[in-house]
């Protein structure tokens, strides 16, 4: 069974930064890419990064410049580097992994974690 834990969240001021951790059971190169979304309050869950088994990464315009994905292969483990955040961050950012199995995507979640920038 997948489990993906992050960690990392908090209580942060505009201009701060964060970093959030998801750290997989098993082994992080199963999935063929890995990616970070958030929730805000009343909102439909959005893309937040992307990161490709190949390394490829993707970001939303909204993040592009401030957010960094990585991930650790020997730790398991993918980040999200956060910098310069604004109150409009505020969010749980989720953990997902993909993983294609003969044609199908099958899709896993973490449980979220919170990250509020106060103005």
């Amino acid at each position: 069974q997948v489990q993906l834990v992050e960690s990392g969240g908090g209580l942060v001021q505009a201009g701060d930064s964060l970093r959030l951790s998801c750290a997989t059971s098993g082994s992080i190169v199963r999935f063929n890419a890995m990616g970070w979304y958030r929730q805000a309050p009343g909102k439909q869950r959005e893309l937040v990064a992307t990161i490709l088994i190949s390394g490829t990464t993707n970001y939303a315009d909204s993040v592009k410049g401030r957010f960094t994905i990585s991930r650790d292969n020997a730790k398991n483990t993918v980040y999200l580097q956060m910098n310069s955040l604004k109150p409009e961050d505020t969010a749980v950012y989720y953990c997902n992994a993909v993983r294609n199995v003969m044609g199908t995507s099958l899709n896993y979640w973490g449980q979220g974690t919170q990250v509020t920038v106060s103005s």
